[in-house]
């Protein structure tokens, strides 16, 4: 079975990356993290592919993008997620 791909933008002390980085990891879902706070080109990068999009998290699966934290949260709660995941 293929595994999506998930990639997260995030910061080193952002709380809510953490949440979101432990719900893949919970659901053994691998991820790449993209620190922004360690590299301008990065972050200018997530505010594009985000639509401008300034805060951390930016998940996005599949290069669809996910949104933050609670948007993430969300799609899980509902059982949207894991479909996404799968696909």
């Amino acid at each position: 079975m293929l595994m999506a791909s998930v990639i997260i933008y995030s910061t080193l002390t952002c709380p809510y990356c953490a949440n979101a980085k432990a719900l893949f990891e919970a659901k053994g879902i691998e991820y790449q993290e993209i620190l922004v706070d360690k590299d301008p080109l990065k972050k200018t990068e997530m505010l594009s592919k985000s639509n401008g999009r300034r805060t951390v998290p930016q998940i996005f699966i599949n290069e669809q993008h996910i949104g933050g934290f609670d948007d993430l949260k969300s799609l899980n709660d509902s059982g949207d997620l894991d479909p996404l995941l799968n696909s």
